[in-house]
């Protein structure tokens, strides 16, 4: 009998996310990979290295890139409308500078979803993206563009933005909508972690005024979040899935620039998948 899949769930936090990448460079190194991964704003962005099979990736090109005017900062978005320059980040950095191992992507059956949200309706989109073709990298980015800071992504009839928007933590799509009933979930908030309302939705309004579904989504984020953590503890509770997040607040702000600082919160992250790495391919062997 085939066993029954497991599932790796990222959510996502900016640069918080390097927390996650430091997890998931110490399961590639164990050979430890799931059936399907699904990761939201920087859990697709870095989570997408962990099916081309890239170890040290995610870490290296951030570092590289902290404080190159092309790569992201408040010019790039006056000049652009992206914090992260869309060409540069998303096109240029995989292509030439740090290369995207697009063959093993394609070759890994590993399952890879990135989650955006869609700012007509303010409902989440998943797209599960098997192979690198011509979107793809914009998927990505569409998962990973924060609102204020990043245009509206337009893909295949899609107006989208990040994911973390409308669905923060899929780990219920993953179980009734995929049908996985076993996943390694990755939080970047510690345990005792709840959401706030966001204090920056008269911004918000202003920017993004033309949206109003999307409005509507922002302003109750907190409230779909801090209900996903609820459903997450009890599918803790019930075994159902294996929750890893850093003991602590990680100390790194959305939009930095500090190489020391991302090394550290990487470092947070390799310590503690290398704390988790057994119990993980027990979870997966059950």
């Amino acid at each position: 009998m085939k066993p029954a899949p497991v599932g790796l769930v990222l959510e996502g936090g900016a640069m918080r996310g390097l927390f996650t990448a430091g997890i998931i460079d110490v399961m590639m190194e164990s050979n430890t990979y799931p059936d399907a991964l699904i990761g939201v704003s920087a859990g697709a962005a870095f989570g997408c290295n962990m099916k081309s099979r890239q170890p040290g990736r995610a870490i290296r090109y951030n570092k590289r890139f902290a404080r190159d005017a092309r790569y992201s900062g408040w010019r790039s978005l006056l000049r652009s409308g992206d914090y992260f320059n869309a060409e540069f980040a998303y096109h240029v950095v995989p292509r030439e500078y740090d290369v995207f191992d697009d063959e093993a992507f394609n070759a890994n059956p590993m399952r890879f979803c990135a989650v955006c949200t869609d700012v007509l309706t303010g409902q989440p989109v998943y797209r599960w993206l098997d192979r690198v073709e011509g979107t793809t990298y914009d998927w990505i980015r569409a998962s990973a563009s924060m609102p204020l800071v990043s245009r509206v992504v337009h893909i295949d009839g899609y107006s989208l933005l990040d994911g973390g928007i409308s669905d923060s933590i899929p780990l219920e799509y993953m179980e009734e909508q995929e049908g996985i009933g076993r996943n390694v979930v990755v939080l970047t908030q510690p345990q005792g972690y709840r959401k706030e309302h966001n204090r920056l939705m008269p911004l918000m309004r202003l920017g993004l005024h033309r949206y109003p579904r999307l409005l509507e989504a922002l302003d109750c984020r907190h409230e779909m979040y801090n209900r996903q953590l609820d459903y997450v503890a009890e599918a803790e509770r019930q075994g159902r899935c294996l929750v890893i997040r850093p003991d602590g607040p990680i100390p790194i702000g959305h939009t930095c620039h500090d190489p020391q600082q991302m090394q550290r919160v990487y470092d947070m992250g390799r310590r503690k998948g290398e704390e988790y790495i057994e119990k993980i391919k027990d979870f997966y062997s059950i």
